[in-house]
């Protein structure tokens, strides 16, 4: 692993944490959505 670039773990660094802090917000909203529309159907 010694042979990537740093600069680019660097730049890549914080585009993957922001897009996994995205999907992990994103994902529980979806989920309370879902809880949600289940029990206003049952």
């Amino acid at each position: 692993m010694d042979n990537i670039d740093y600069r680019v773990a660097i730049v890549l660094a914080p585009i993957a944490v922001a897009a996994g802090w995205a999907a992990f917000n994103i994902g529980a909203a979806a989920l309370r959505q879902v809880q949600n529309f289940l029990n206003r159907e049952a």
